[in-house]
């Protein structure tokens, strides 16, 4: 069948659905559109660009407000066919069951040499790499017809020069152009096509979105969960290929080969800080189904074999089998939909964190992988920020590396692609993710991990070390033994709350335990100053005082934690409080002083 034929024997668009805006999302996806779908609607219609950029939190509602779009140019006929890229074949599959919803036929088993499709579709959907493959043969189809191209995951096409260029080629003469991405772009030098760039304040060319919904709005508007971080510490010992064996906490100032060391020994399946992580973990879980029966937990692991030891260890925990994905599994898609659909507790996966995979009941995570880019990290984490209800709350444990402990602290944070930016510390948030982004997307076994550097976990411990949430900290910075009464007061938080009274309870804890600490020291002997403890228990200790103040100045001026957290960083400088140094502490403790001194006077 040619072209033209499928063409001739295709319904007519408006035969096939109906128009959906302004009056409600693309049949079958939502009830209706959210705020933020149909003001970025209404500036797409008004002026109908070929090419529009949508950059919106994971969990927002971006495959609703594209396929709105969609419906809407099919039904005023500006376009006859619709291609969607993904970056998976799993999510061709869900982007072509959401289209089925709204009335828009997708062919998800096309590909670019097969040259025509069913007369029954009125699009395909197709991989970034696919379209590689074959370029011209996508750019034939496109030409045929009147098209709209849905880039998915937009910042994908950055992933190889080949893909960019395959992309460009492919799509160039496509009559309409909709790109989305949900996670911070890529900091390499490949410009993604169809992206505008612009000059910023430092003259390097930064990607300009034409309309942006982060996290921090969502939150606001109750269309995601707010994210509980679970920090778990703890003393590691490892053997080197020298023979040294090496103690060290994990989460102490190290340097990076130790702190990658330290942290593939608390993720070894055969030591202790892996089943007491997954013990607390399940315990979270089992109080947030008090309220959210159905909610499910994920881990994400860094190889098969550990995702299959990982699914040992919940068995012997919980009693029933653990959903083991693995992507080079046929039956991979299928398991996770079953998942979606079934009321089990728990799944391990390894790459099928992928953006866009959707298991709205996901609840609590456990971040087991030794990969640590901001661009994984953001995507593991928009796995369980999607609400369902008005209440619902998603808890990530992950253990007290500064890197991961500092992207938690910044979730809030939007980003965009930055051309050419020189990284002027290796450990820059921004420094390019290539090689780890492809560790993370193409290795799965244990042996790659010899590629880290020559090691053997020798033994470790988990201890529970804090809380994150809203950008500030609570809890009791590594002095809480796993399964105490003290940890339970973290992980016995109920599943229904709104971010205030998240925020509030946190607070009353975190005073409640200050208090008792304070009655202990009054009746013990005399109380230990900052400057006669170890470096960890100072940093601990700052670290309280100056949450506390944070609170303090929150209860005076209404101001959030995370704003005011901010603004003490870029006042005294530094980095996010959880990795932040002795003096860099001490310098913010001041300045929120001095401005409760200048607001009193």
């Amino acid at each position: 069948m040619t072209g033209r034929q499928e063409a001739a024997t295709t319904p007519a668009p408006t035969e096939a659905l109906t128009p959906a805006w302004p009056n409600r999302a693309a049949w079958g996806t939502a009830t209706k559109l959210r705020a933020w779908q149909q003001a970025a609607m209404t500036q797409y219609f008004a002026d109908l660009p070929r090419d529009f950029l949508a950059v919106a939190t994971p969990g927002a509602g971006k495959t609703t407000f594209a396929l709105s779009v969609a419906a809407e140019l099919l039904g005023r006929r500006m376009v006859d066919r619709v291609t969607i890229v993904a970056p998976t074949e799993h999510l061709k599959l869900q982007w072509a069951e959401a289209a089925a919803r709204a009335g828009i036929p997708i062919d998800p088993t096309y590909s670019a040499g097969q040259g025509k499709t069913s007369g029954e579709f009125l699009g395909v959907a197709v991989t970034y790499a696919g379209v590689a493959v074959n370029p011209l043969a996508m750019r034939i189809r496109t030409e045929r017809f009147k098209t709209l191209v849905i880039l998915d995951e937009v910042h994908h096409a950055g992933d190889a020069l080949s893909w960019g260029d395959g992309i460009r080629e492919a799509f160039e003469p496509a009559a309409r152009r909709l790109a989305l991405t949900g996670t911070p772009f890529r900091s390499d030098a490949n410009p993604i096509p169809f992206v505008t760039y612009a000059p910023g304040g430092d003259g390097i060319p930064r990607s300009v979105a034409d309309y942006t919904y982060g996290y921090a709005e969502a939150l606001r508007d109750h269309v995601v969960r707010p994210v509980l971080f679970m920090a778990y510490s703890g003393q590691m010992t490892w053997r080197t290929r020298a023979g040294d064996e090496i103690a060290a906490h994990l989460g102490e100032p190290l340097t990076k080969d130790l702190t990658s060391q330290a942290l593939r020994t608390a993720l070894d399946p055969q030591g202790s800080w892996i089943p007491s992580v997954l013990q607390a973990a399940d315990k979270r879980l089992s109080e947030v189904r008090r309220h959210v029966p159905d909610a499910g937990a994920l881990v994400i692991a860094t190889d098969q074999d550990s995702a299959r030891s990982y699914a040992k260890t919940l068995r012997s925990i919980t009693g029933e089998p653990a959903t083991v994905v693995l992507s080079d599994e046929k039956a991979a898609s299928k398991k996770i939909q079953k998942f979606a659909e079934s009321d089990s507790r728990w799944m391990v996966a390894v790459r099928m964190v992928s953006e866009g995979v959707d298991v709205p009941r996901l609840a609590v995570g456990v971040y087991a992988t030794t990969t640590s880019t901001p661009l994984f990290f953001a995507q593991a984490v928009g796995r369980f920020v999607r609400a369902r209800t008005r209440g619902e709350t998603a808890s990530v444990f992950l253990p007290s590396v500064p890197m991961l402990l500092g992207f938690a602290s910044e979730l809030e944070v939007a980003r965009d692609h930055v051309l050419g930016k020189k990284v002027q510390d290796e450990d820059d948030i921004f420094a390019a993710e290539d090689a780890l982004m492809a560790q993370a997307n193409q290795s799965e076994s244990a042996s790659d991990q010899e590629a880290l550097g020559p090691w053997e976990a020798l033994g470790s411990e988990a201890r529970f070390d804090r809380v994150l949430f809203d950008g500030g900290e609570f809890g009791h910075a590594g002095e809480v033994h796993v399964g105490s009464e003290e940890e339970m007061d973290f992980l016995g938080i109920p599943g229904l709350l709104d971010p205030d009274q998240m925020r509030d309870l946190l607070q009353q804890r975190q005073a409640e335990r200050a208090q008792k600490q304070r009655q202990q020291k009054a009746s013990g002997p005399a109380a230990e100053t900052v400057a006669e403890v170890s470096t960890h228990e100072q940093l601990a200790i700052l670290r309280r005082e100056l949450n506390g103040l944070v609170a303090a100045w929150h209860h005076r001026t209404g101001q959030a934690h995370g704003v005011t957290h901010n603004r003490l960083r870029k006042e005294c400088g530094g980095p996010a409080a959880a990795v932040a140094t002795a003096d860099q502490l001490r310098a913010r403790i001041d300045a929120i002083r001095d401005w409760a001194a200048r607001r009193s006077g």
